[in-house]
């Protein structure tokens, strides 16, 4: 299924190349598709490395062992197969990853464990050993890609490649972050998201490396929905190669690490955007800015109600200002709300203030801000002191003819 662009795409970025990580691409044939399909990308002796997985207790093979193999902290390479996610394939599906883990650590001479596995496209298909293993066999033999070439290899439904950069001083270092991700559909993090991957070159011990990579995710790919469906395959993995030279950084009492810490944070968080921006049939970004809340994680949970309810988002796509829509998916949340407190808006402009509409508003510059790509709507509790933006797309025609030819 040939797919245009979203119109809400963002080109791929000049991305540096991240000493000790060297990405290569080959083609496994998982699907009857001609395009390269399976993503390795090899580390270098000694690179850290910290992940996220989806709380989807039907989750893969590769994310149950990627779970485990996180707590060893180092990686010396990273498989990724499009086209077939190997969840809900029992056995089977755990002994085509353990072939792939051994035949990439007999290769290296690396332990099993140090070699992560993600795998996405359709749930229920076993991965066959045949082809991972020939796909191995290719990838290992081929010439290094760029971050654009294996951007456009783990993606399944997206219509761009994405992808991401950032730079940090630490210490007397000046270290890179590059990144590249995939997702379109079936996004509801709950914990990270899709598959997202960043590499590094600076050095960063694995435990602190895990702390920055938690809570960017909290401030990213947690804000983000698409259709508030958590996949089997959610993986966000981040890999500190070392070869920057650095003192490595171990806590935030270490120079830099405030710094690569907010380079992280804005790296992640342009993942996450960049993954709604090609929502499957989105026309819209939507930003569901929260204030006034009891705290922050409330916050959230009512910027997610908004941002999932199917009402609000076929009202956007509409470009209909129906905020009583809003209105609703607020107190479905099951979170602290004072109907006589709520407050609504669109695009800066309040439709409602404490509980009543405004005798003076005007619904022609909203109205207005609708027909443009990028749509914010602001809700204002008036509880405390509790915030959150939260990130999704209209709900279109569009979704559905790509969902309900998925598997063709």
């Amino acid at each position: 299924m040939e797919l245009e662009p979203s119109p809400l795409a963002r080109p791929f970025p000049d991305m540096p190349e991240i000493g000790g990580a060297t990405p290569r691409i080959a083609r496994a044939h998982y699907k009857d598709w001609d395009r390269c399909d399976l993503t390795y990308v090899e580390l270098a002796e000694g690179t850290a490395v910290a992940g996220v997985f989806t709380r989807n207790v039907c989750c893969s093979s590769e994310v149950e062992l990627g779970r485990d193999n996180i707590m060893q902290g180092q990686a010396r390479a990273l498989i990724v197969n499009a086209g077939n996610s190997n969840a809900f394939t029992g056995y089977r599906g755990r002994e085509a990853v353990e072939a792939i883990m051994d035949q990439v650590a007999a290769h290296l001479g690396c332990p099993r464990e140090q070699i992560f596995v993600s795998s996405t496209g359709v749930i229920g298909v076993p991965l066959p050993k045949d082809r991972a293993r020939a796909g191995i066999e290719a990838v290992l033999g081929s010439d290094p890609c760029s971050w654009e070439e294996a951007a456009q290899t783990i993606g399944t439904t997206d219509t761009f490649a994405k992808g991401a950069t950032a730079q940090a001083v630490v210490g007397d270092k000046t270290v890179t972050l590059a990144a590249i991700i995939k997702g379109s559909g079936m996004i509801a993090p709950n914990m990270a998201t899709m598959l997202g991957y960043i590499f590094t070159d600076a050095a960063i011990e694995p435990a602190f490396l895990q702390g920055l990579l938690s809570a960017a995710n909290e401030r990213a790919f947690s804000c983000i929905t698409v259709d508030s469906d958590t996949s089997t395959s959610d993986t966000v993995l981040a890999f500190a190669t070392g070869r920057a030279g650095n003192a490595p950084l171990s806590s935030f009492d270490d120079p830099g690490a405030d710094a690569f810490a907010a380079a992280l944070g804005e790296l992640c968080r342009e993942l996450a955007q960049l993954v709604v921006r090609d929502g499957e049939g989105a026309t819209k970004f939507i930003s569901v800015e929260i204030s006034g809340a009891v705290d922050d994680v409330s916050a959230r949970r009512i910027g997610l109600a908004v941002a999932n309810s199917p009402l609000v988002k076929t009202a956007i796509a509409g470009e209909d200002a129906n905020w009583g829509r809003v209105v609703m998916a607020v107190g479905k949340a099951g979170e602290p709300a004072d109907r006589d407190r709520l407050s609504i808006g669109f695009g800066g402009i309040w439709a409602a203030r404490n509980g009543q509409p405004l005798a003076d508003y005007n619904e022609a510059p909203v109205a207005a801000h609708l027909k443009g790509e990028e749509v914010a709507i602001q809700i204002d509790l008036g509880l405390g002191e509790g915030r959150a933006t939260v990130w999704t797309f209209d709900l279109t025609h569009g979704y559905i003819s790509i969902n309900a030819d998925y598997r063709s």
